[in-house]
Parts: structure tokens; C-alpha cells; sequence
């Protein structure tokens, strides 16, 4: 997976603002992995289940460098009192392998019949929350500091070991409050969903034309795909030497919606001018990628704003958003005792917002009225949810040195479970990357090596909670990335659709001088297996994806240092590329570009609309420095 790289530069150039005003694997036989090719070998197919390349050499000479780093924040920053730090996962005292299905669950929130001990395996899936966002993607990876990569610079270099990158993990995750390091966002309406695919190969993909094109998605290339900036946010003022987090993002037929500090504002999708605005007491923790039908979405925020003497206040108040009236529809919080639960994770799904923590989970619907909290009596507790078409609980059972994970599609009204698969023992932490078709990431045994909090993806029917497959995704031959530690659905660089998981291929040497460039490839949710198709980035791009349009996959180009940056469209079974929009490539505009990047930031793409976003807010280190929040560009 994508290497931990230094923090990105978060100064745009100077000089100020720019752009207009304001089947199934045996059992107990984990798959085994070959050795990593020495490059992508893009005229042959590649081998069914194996991914590609290892990392190349940097070279000797490097290209054009890259803004200045941000400051680090400062550890301990933010973190909800009355919560444990999230602590380095352990690699199992028995090796991984396949299990089984325990016994029929019971009731949401009873204990288990069969014991803990016993051996066993345990986005939107990309439907279409507002303009085919996929719910269940775009959230990030292990919480690291943001980081920007040099222009054009080669990757390649050392890979941090896995004790150290989670030991880092999670002093940043104290930092940005519990998780207020950076998303990949997808968000939006939950509209056109697609069926639950489990068992069934190719699942429901776009039908393609004679030329490769495919009609099954909504995004439509413009006759110009020449983009301007539309308009730009500055970045907030943040008093003291602080790191404060603006996480959230969401796009509506009529505004661009962006968390700020202790607030929520809609932006007109054209010009930038401000719509509404949501006044909230505290920092806003956690946002949920996902929106109903009528655009309301929920966040977590702490109560007060932070202080010196008080860094955090905890994450205690869950909120209904409404982002077309632009207003806090209600607040609640959940307490065990007299003591307020501080929450890691919030999702949506239907009408049922869930939020999870180490003291359990609690689910409201969208009336306000609570559906279940955590019970004082059981052994396991739901450490968090994935929403979207279907929700997902990841259950925690046992103690720290005998874990085991119940991955549980549940019922979003009564939660009832409806089916569970149980992990091997051992498995400290598992990240849902969709619901439906449901597929959940770990990394099992700490074997990523990358700290991208991946080694396997698991993909589980969710009717039966029976395994389809594993699927092996070495860390040094793919860059995607999940956090799983506090937040379940904290996955990004990846997509699913069509019965199809995409993952992006690390980068590698490309054709020209210093030029790097990687590929999407395609994996069978019902085999494991390669489909065989790949999209290339093309030299000096990276490519990765954003989210599913229908058939089709939506992904953007990080440009090299002379070029703007694409939005592609994706055919779904011809995976034949149309560019949606074309970035400028004057220096100004790219540096605004390249300060945010994908793996780090909120990247959202609609109808000719691209939007991206911080996560975090920094003092600025210079007052002659101009920073940005958010900046949206768009196509004539």
C-alpha cells in the first residue's frame, strides 16, 4: 500500500488567492502470495489473485520540488476524554486461515452462543449517494498527518516497519481527534442503489457499446472538458500553535457543502458565495460520507471548543444536518451511567444514523428517537458501523490477546442481525469498505509491513455471512489504504461496483526520465481472482479511484509538475477512459492542486464539478502565505 510519506505542504504559491472572488477458498488455507513482480508487465495479463509492482529505485537527479511542510500538531491534541488510545494491534498467536460461520446470531447486542475461542473468518457498496457517490468509500487510512509528495518526484525509498508506523498511528490519532486526520470523502445522496451482488459473478455492470463506451453511468463527458477555477475558500484562522479539524463534505444539486471550524457551510456550486451556515459549540469530529434521500446527512462534534487547559472536550454530540435548509435538525448524545460516551465513528444508513465506540454503539432515526445504545451486560461491544445501502456492524469480542471480530449486517431499524461471519482470532482491527456487496479489509497478522492497514480483503455474502473469497493485496504492489482503528469505514484509493473490487497499483518507474505513473486493476468478488483489466494513468500521472457511476468508475489523475489534473470516466467492462475534466496547468492553479492530494483530502466529482478539500485547519506559518479550505473547479 501507499508508503508513509513526509506531511505535504499545505502553502500555496505566493503572492495570494488566484481564480474569480469570493465461490469460496478451502478452509484453513489462507491464500498464499507469490513474490512481487520487479515492475508492471502491461502487455501480458496478470496472474489471477497477484497484483503488481514493487516499488522502483528513485533516481538520482530530482524533479521540481514541492511547497514547504506544514506544522506538526501537537501530539495529544483533541482526543475525547473518558476514551482509551487506540492501541498497536498484535500479530495473532495462530496463523491466519480460513474459518467458519458460527452458530445462527440472536438478538442485536446478545452474547454469542458459540465461544469466542472458536476459529472463524469472519460504500455506499458503491451505491449512488448523490451523484453516484459511493457510500462506504473515500474515508482514509491508518490516521497519519497529511502529507503532499514532491512534483513529479519518483516514489521508491524505505517502507517504515509495521510496529512503528501503527506506534505512529496512533499518536496522530490522538492528535486529530480520534480520526480527524484526513478522508477520502464520497458523499451524497443515496440514490440508485445497486442490488446486493453476493454470489454472483460480474454482478450488474454497465453494458458497453461497440467503441468500448458504456451507457450504465450518469456522468456525461462535455463537449470542452477544459476546467477553470470557480471559486476558492480560504483556509479558517485557527488561534494558538493548533491543529483543529474540519472534516466533512458533501455535494447537493445546489450547494458544496464544507465543515469549518465549529461550523457547517453551504457554498453555491458555481460561484463559492455562501448559502447557510451551521453554528456548532465544538469541532466537528467525525462526518458521515453518506446522505438520504432528502440530503440529510450527521456528524459527531465535541461540546466546546478546545483550550489549552481542555485540548478536547470529547465527541459526545451526534447531530442530524440538513443540507438543503442549511439546519441542525437535532442534537443527542448517549451516556453509560451518568457519563457521556465519546464517539469514534458516525454512518448513515436508510433512515438510521449509527455511531460506535470502545463503550459500545448507539443508532438514532432521522425522528430523533433512539433505537438501541450500549447495554451494560455484554460482553462484546460494536466498535463501529459502515452505512450506506445496507449497516454493517464490526463487533468486538474477547480480550486484547484473543480478539475476535463478528462482521454483522444488521437490521438499521430494529437491529436485528441478519447475518454475521466471525474472523480469525486474533484480528485486532477490520475496516468495511462496502456494505453491499460487502467487503471488509484487515491486516492480518500485521503483515501489510506499509501501515496501510491492509494485507486482505474478505469478501462476505451478507445474506448468509458466508465467505465468497479472500482476496490477497500485498502492501508493496497496492496503494490503497484503510484506518480501522476507530474509524470502520475510514478506506480510501479504492472502489466496489460491478461485483468488482478496483484497487490502484503502487507507483513505478514510467517511460520518460523521472517519470512515475501506476494503474487501476480489477479483482472478482466471487473468485479472488483478476479480471484482467487495467487502466493505465498515463506517464507522470497517478491514477485513483473517487467512486462508481452506475457501471462505470470515476477516478482523477494526479498531474505531473507541468500538467493539470483529470477526472476519467471508466467503462465498467471495456474500461475504456473518457476525461470528465481537465485541470489548468498554470503554476499557480497546479500548486493549489497538488497541495491536496488524494490520499489525504476530500475529493468529491459531479456533473462536471470537482471540489477538493483539508481535513485539518493549521496556524498559517507565514501571514504572507495564502492557504485554502476548499477549491472548486468546473467545466464550462
Amino acid at each position: 500500500m501507499t508508503q508513509p510519506p513526509p506531511p505535504p505542504p499545505q502553502q500555496p504559491p505566493q503572492g495570494g488567492g488566484f481564480g474569480p472572488p469570493q465461490d469460496q477458498p478451502p478452509q484453513d488455507q489462507p491464500p498464499q502470495t507469490p513474490p512481487p513482480a520487479a515492475g508492471p508487465n502491461l502487455g501480458k495479463a496478470p496472474e489471477p489473485g497477484y497484483g503488481y509492482p514493487q516499488a522502483p529505485q528513485a533516481p538520482q537527479t530530482p524533479p521540481p520540488a514541492a511547497p514547504q511542510n506544514p506544522p506538526q500538531p501537537p501530539a495529544g491534541y483533541g482526543y475525547p476524554q473518558g476514551a482509551p488510545a487506540p492501541q498497536p494491534p498484535q500479530a495473532p498467536q495462530t496463523p491466519p486461515g480460513y474459518g467458519y460461520p458460527g452458530q445462527q446470531p440472536g438478538p442485536y447486542g446478545q452474547p454469542q452462543q458459540a465461544p469466542y475461542g472458536q476459529p472463524g473468518y469472519g460504500q455506499p457498496g458503491f451505491g449512488q449517494p448523490g451523484y453516484g457517490q459511493q457510500p462506504g468509500y473515500g474515508y482514509p487510512q491508518q490516521p497519519t498527518m497529511p502529507y503532499q509528495p514532491q512534483a513529479g518526484q519518483p516514489g521508491g525509498g524505505k517502507k517504515l516497519n509495521a510496529q512503528m508506523l501503527i506506534i505512529v498511528a496512533a499518536v496522530v490519532a490522538i492528535a486529530l481527534i480520534i480520526g480527524g486526520g484526513v478522508w477520502y470523502a464520497s458523499s451524497g445522496k443515496d440514490e440508485g442503489k445497486q442490488n446486493d451482488t453476493a454470489g454472483q459473478s460480474g454482478g450488474t455492470g454497465g453494458t458497453d457499446n461497440d467503441n468500448g463506451g458504456t451507457t450504465s453511468g450518469k456522468e456525461k463527458a462535455p463537449s470542452d472538458p477544459s476546467a477553470k477555477v470557480l471559486f476558492q475558500v480560504p483556509a479558517p484562522e485557527v488561534k494558538n500553535d493548533s491543529t483543529v479539524v474540519v472534516s466533512g463534505s458533501w455535494l447537493t444539486d445546489k450547494a458544496y457543502v464544507k465543515s469549518g471550524i465549529a461550523r457547517i457551510v453551504g457554498y453555491d456550486r458555481d460561484k463559492g458565495g455562501e448559502l447557510w451556515k451551521i453554528p456548532l459549540a465544538g469541532p466537528v469530529c467525525q462526518a458521515s460520507r453518506h446522505v438520504t434521500d432528502d440530503n440529510l446527512t450527521a456528524v459527531l462534534y465535541q461540546p466546546a471548543m478546545p483550550t489549552k487547559a481542555d485540548p478536547s472536550h470529547g465527541c459526545s454530540q451526534i447531530a442530524l444536518i440538513d443540507l438543503d435548509a442549511g439546519k441542525r435538525l437535532w442534537t443527542k448524545t448517549v451516556k453509560t451511567g451518568d457519563q457521556l460516551i465519546n464517539f469514534d465513528n458516525i454512518t448513515l444508513s436508510g433512515k438510521t444514523v449509527a455511531v460506535g465506540s470502545t463503550s459500545g454503539g448507539a443508532a438514532f432515526d432521522v425522528s430523533g428517537k433512539l433505537l438501541w445504545s450500549p447495554k451494560p451486560a455484554d460482553s462484546c461491544y460494536d466498535a463501529g458501523y459502515g452505512g450506506g445501502d445496507k449497516l454493517v456492524a464490526v463487533r468486538k469480542c474477547g480480550s486484547y490477546d484473543q480478539r475476535q471480530l463478528h462482521i454483522q449486517t444488521i437490521d438499521p431499524k430494529s437491529g436485528k442481525v441478519i447475518s454475521e461471519y466471525k474472523m480469525t482470532e486474533g484480528i485486532e482491527y477490520a475496516s468495511i469498505v462496502s456494505t453491499n456487496p460487502l467487503v471488509v479489509a484487515a491486516d492480518v497478522g500485521d503483515s501489510a509491513g506499509d501501515g496501510s492497514g491492509i494485507s486482505d480483503f474478505f469478501s462476505i455474502d451478507s445474506r448468509t455471512g458466508k465467505l465468497r473469497t479472500r482476496i490477497s493485496a500485498p502492501g508493496e504492489q497496492f496503494a490503497a489504504r484503510c484506518e480501522g482503528i476507530t474509524r470502520v469505514e475510514a478506506c480510501n484509493l479504492l472502489a466496489v461496483g460491478n461485483d468488482r473490487l478496483y484497487l490502484p497499483t503502487e507507483e513505478h518507474d514510467g517511460t520518460g526520465k523521472y517519470s512515475q505513473t501506476n494503474e487501476i486493476v480489477a479483482f472478482d468478488l466471487a473468485t479472488g481472482k483478476q479480471t484482467g483489466q487495467r487502466a493505465d494513468a498515463g506517464d507522470g500521472y497517478t491514477i485513483s479511484p473517487l467512486r462508481m457511476d452506475g457501471g462505470n468508475l470515476i477516478a482523477y489523475k494526479r498531474p505531473p509538475y507541468d500538467k493539470g489534473g483529470q477526472v476519467v470516466s471508466i467503462s465498467g467492462t471495456g474500461f475504456k477512459e473518457t476525461t470528465l475534466l481537465q485541470n489548468p496547468a498554470t503554476d499557480a492553479v497546479r500548486d493549489v492542486e497538488t497541495s491536496m492530494s488524494p490520499e489525504y483530502s476530500e475529493f468529491l466529482y459531479a456533473e462536471g464539478h470537482l471540489f477538493m478539500s483539508k481535513v485539518y485547519a493549521s496556524k498559517r506559518s507565514t501571514v504572507r502565505e495564502k492557504e485554502y479550505l476548499a477549491v472548486g473547479f468546473g467545466t464550462s
